[in-house]
């Protein structure tokens, strides 16, 4: 589960370069990392592991 949410972290800034070229890398290379990666950290992986522990 947490591999999954991570691709965000490579797809989005190589994605977002080629569909909008005049948008700043710094904003959503900061963004990708500087907020996903907090919330994942904070809320995604006890939500994780909440839901694996729901299948057992």
């Amino acid at each position: 589960m947490v591999l999954s949410a991570s691709t965000s972290y490579i797809a989005v800034p190589a994605v977002l370069r080629y569909a909008i070229p005049e948008a700043n890398p710094s904003i959503y290379f900061g963004l990708s990392i500087g907020l996903t990666f907090p919330l994942n950290i904070m809320l995604g992986i006890p939500a994780y592991i909440w839901i694996a522990q729901q299948f057992n």
